[in-house]
């Protein structure tokens, strides 16, 4: 039997903003964990709660609820990251917070990574039709570029890179250790848990805060 998710008490009025947060909630996990043919809606009703024609009503069908599953699965790490405050901080400090959080999101909602697996083994067919998408991750770009462009203009950087660059270094090397965790553990005997990830997380930051700061040799 699935193990409920975020269930909604029966005993009060129904709010249609939780009704929808657990039906996502729900959905992430289903998918995430048996993919999307796999994934049952009726499993996603009884881990969230609600009746399977309310997830009709709410969604449509099962693509339809996995493209908004998907969709939340952004929403939800970009939100994540808006409260780090990295304009409050200096570029250094910002680029070492958030190298911590990715890591820890990761860690933390191991759905996220399952859920990006499955939409990369379906060729991306779904992610293609978020008409919003870009306008998710564009908060975090804007973010980075200032952080980017703060850390050259205060003389810490020395060397440019194009945000999505940077952030696509940052995911890898927070990305590669979790996906493949269970392999790594037993091939290499890698100790990877809570506190690994954090040095690991430590020297991630030095190594492309070190890049950062690495001047471009001249040509010729």
């Amino acid at each position: 039997m699935a193990k409920r998710v975020s269930p909604i008490r029966k005993d009060r009025k129904r709010n249609p903003e939780l009704t929808r947060a657990a039906i996502l909630h729900a959905a992430l996990e289903e998918f995430s964990e048996v993919g999307h043919s796999g994934a049952r809606v009726d499993r996603i009703a009884e881990r969230a709660g609600v009746s399977k024609p309310m997830i009709y009503d709410y969604f449509g069908d099962k693509n339809a609820l996995y493209a908004a599953a998907l969709r939340e699965a952004y929403v939800q790490i970009r939100q994540g990251e808006m409260t780090l405050e990295l304009d409050t901080l200096d570029p250094e400090e910002a680029i070492r917070a958030l190298v911590h959080f990715t890591m820890n999101h990761f860690w933390n909602n191991p759905w996220f990574i399952r859920m990006l697996n499955t939409e990369n083994l379906m060729g991306g067919e779904t992610i293609r039709g978020l008409d919003d998408l870009a306008e998710i991750q564009s908060v975090l770009l804007r973010r980075v570029e200032e952080i980017l462009k703060r850390g050259q203009e205060g003389g810490m950087f020395n060397r440019a890179i194009p945000p999505v660059d940077l952030y696509i270094f940052i995911a890898s090397v927070c990305w590669f250790p979790i996906s493949n965790m269970h392999t790594l553990k037993v091939v290499f005997r890698a100790p990877i848990g809570e506190a690994w990830l954090k040095r690991h997380a430590d020297q991630a930051a030095d190594m492309i805060l070190g890049y950062l700061k690495t001047a471009v040799p001249p040509v010729g």
